[in-house]
């Protein structure tokens, strides 16, 4: 059966965003990050997101690849190689978006369910693992229904001192197990666990 990874950015005080919503720290352009994202990549045929998050990734990774040489949105800077190449990546991937309410989405590969159950029959078909993009109300719930195999944080060196915390709206407590943490030159750890 194929692994669902909930792989994300975060800080040292567990914070996904900062309190008014900030997402630089966790944008900064870093060649070992990104070496990491492609490496998980690779296992990788389906990304899943929540109705909050998908948006602005829409919008975001569809500029990049209507016009790499920007200015993008929310960076007003044109694309790096890597984001060129995840945009490529990301563009012939299937999408899930997760949402009740939300009734179009413009990316080609991408298509809305509307209950976590669909998740599940996802996971029970062949093929590579699916990666949970985001966000912390869609992981949460998939924690919640015992659908997240991996848990991929990359720890970043920061304290936010408040924001969108990732597991929010855990129902009871979840112990996982510890399978490799990696430290990066920048100063961020790569941190992987099962459940």
């Amino acid at each position: 059966m194929r692994k669902i990874i909930a792989a994300l950015q975060v800080s040292v005080d567990g914070f996904i965003e900062g309190p008014n919503g900030e997402l630089d720290w966790a944008m900064a352009e870093d060649e070992e990050t990104w070496r990491d994202v492609f490496e998980m990549l690779e296992s990788v045929d389906t990304c899943i997101l929540g109705r909050v998050m998908y948006p602005e990734y829409e919008q975001y990774w569809l500029a990049v690849l209507a016009n790499p040489d920007g200015p993008l949105p929310l960076s007003e800077k044109p694309a790096t190689k890597n984001e060129i190449a995840y945009a490529r990546w990301a563009d012939k991937t299937p999408h899930v978006v997760v949402s009740k309410t939300l009734d179009k989405v413009a990316w080609k590969a991408t298509r809305i369910v509307r209950d976590l159950e669909e998740i599940r029959k996802l996971k029970q078909q062949p093929g590579k693992d699916m990666h949970i993009v985001g966000g912390a109300t869609l992981v949460s719930s998939l924690m919640n229904l015992g659908l997240i195999d991996e848990v991929r944080l990359m720890v970043n060196p920061i304290i936010l001192g408040g924001g969108k915390v990732l597991f929010k709206d855990l129902k009871e407590r979840k112990s996982l197990k510890f399978m490799r943490a990696k430290p990066l030159k920048s100063g961020k750890v790569s941190l992987t666990y099962s459940t």
